[in-house]
C-alpha cells in the first residue's frame, strides 16, 4: 500500500485580513503562541503523514521556509510549491501532481484548524481508505454559508454551495482525503463562474461514481476558519483557554514528532533550547523531562 502524502494549501492574498496580512501571509500570522500553519501541519502529523507538500505564494515562500525549513526537526520531508495565482482549491492538486506520484492524499487549508480528543482516530478511518476520498461534516448554525452535505441517511448523495434552504446543518470543512486519482480527476474540473478549479467540483467526480465518505465531527470537536479578523481572535482565545485550563498544548509539531516517535528526547531538547523561558519552551521541556522519568 503506497503510503498517504499531506498537502497543505497556504496560499492566497488573505484581502478578508487587510491590512494585516499587507505585509505577512495570513498563514504565519499568530494563532496565540504559534503559527497559523503549526495547527493544520499538526493534523497531517496526526495522520501519520511525514511527507508534505506546501503551497505558498512566490512571495511568501521565504518566510515559511525561514519558520520550517525543511521538516527535519519534525521528522518530516518538506517539498515546496508556489502557486502563482490562486484560481481554485482544486487547483492544488494539479500544482502537486509530479509531488504526489499517484499516492493518496490528506489535503488541509491553511487557515483552518481542528480540535478533538478523537481527531486522531477519525482520521485513521479516512487513512484506511484505500480507494475514494472522505471529507469531514462539522455541524455548524448557520450552514447557508457553507457547502453543505445532503445526506441519505448515512451516505451523501450531494454537495450545495451556499443552499438557501440546507439540506443538513454539516459544512464541509477544509480537509481532504482522496486518493491517487486526485490530481487526474482535478484535471477534468472545468473553472466555474467566478474561474475557479472548484473543490466541490472535484469531490462531486468521487461522488458520482460512488466514492465519497463523510466522517462526521459532532459533540466534542472544534473546526475553527481564521479567515476573517473576528475569526482569527476566536481562534486565539479558544487556543489559549485550552492551553491554560489544560497545562496542555494544542498544534504543537514538536510534541506530536516527539510522541510519534520519529524525533529523539535529545532532538525535543535541541528545539525547545532556543525557545528560552516561555511558556512553549517549558512545555516541550516538561514533555522530555516526564519522558525521562518513564
Amino acid at each position: 500500500m503506497i503510503k498517504r502524502k499531506g498537502i497543505i494549501l497556504a496560499g492566497g492574498s488573505g484581502t478578508r485580513l487587510y491590512p494585516i496580512t499587507l505585509g505577512v501571509s495570513k498563514q504565519l500570522l499568530p494563532v496565540y503562541d504559534k503559527p497559523m500553519i503549526y495547527y493544520p501541519l499538526s493534523v497531517l502529523m496526526l495522520a501519520g503523514i511525514q511527507e508534505v507538500a506546501v503551497i505558498t505564494t512566490p512571495e511568501d515562500q521565504s518566510q515559511f521556509q525561514r519558520i520550517m525549513g525543511d521538516g527535519s526537526r519534525w521528522g518530516l520531508k518538506l517539498t515546496w510549491i508556489t502557486q502563482a495565482s490562486p484560481d481554485g482549491l482544486a487547483q492544488a492538486y494539479l500544482l502537486a501532481r509530479e509531488f504526489l506520484d499517484g499516492a493518496p492524499s490528506a489535503m488541509v487549508l491553511g487557515d483552518n484548524i481542528f480540535f478533538g480528543h478523537a481527531l486522531p482516530n477519525i482520521l485513521k478511518r479516512a487513512d484506511e481508505q484505500a480507494t475514494g476520498g472522505t471529507v469531514f461534516g462539522y455541524r455548524v448554525a448557520d450552514p447557508e454559508r457553507y457547502g453543505v452535505l445532503d445526506f441519505d441517511g448515512e451516505n451523501v448523495r450531494g454537495i450545495i454551495e451556499k443552499p438557501v434552504n440546507p439540506p443538513s446543518n454539516y459544512a464541509v470543512t477544509g480537509l481532504y482525503f482522496l486518493d491517487g486519482t486526485a490530481p487526474e480527476r482535478a484535471a477534468q474540473v472545468k473553472p466555474s463562474a467566478r474561474g475557479e478549479l472548484e473543490i466541490t467540483s472535484l469531490l462531486e467526480s468521487y461522488l458520482s461514481d460512488g466514492l465519497l465518505s463523510v466522517e462526521r465531527m459532532g459533540r466534542g470537536y472544534a473546526w475553527l476558519d481564521t479567515g476573517t479578523h473576528g475569526s482569527l481572535l476566536d481562534a486565539g482565545n479558544f487556543v489559549r483557554t485550552l492551553q491554560e485550563r489544560q497545562g496542555l498544548q494544542t498544534g504543537s509539531p514538536e510534541e506530536i514528532a516527539f510522541e510519534n516517535g520519529w524525533i529523539s528526547r535529545d532532538d525535543l531538547l535541541k528545539i525547545a533550547e532556543p525557545l528560552g523561558k516561555n511558556s512553549y519552551g517549558k512545555y516541550l521541556r516538561s514533555i522530555a523531562a516526564a519522558k525521562n522519568k518513564t
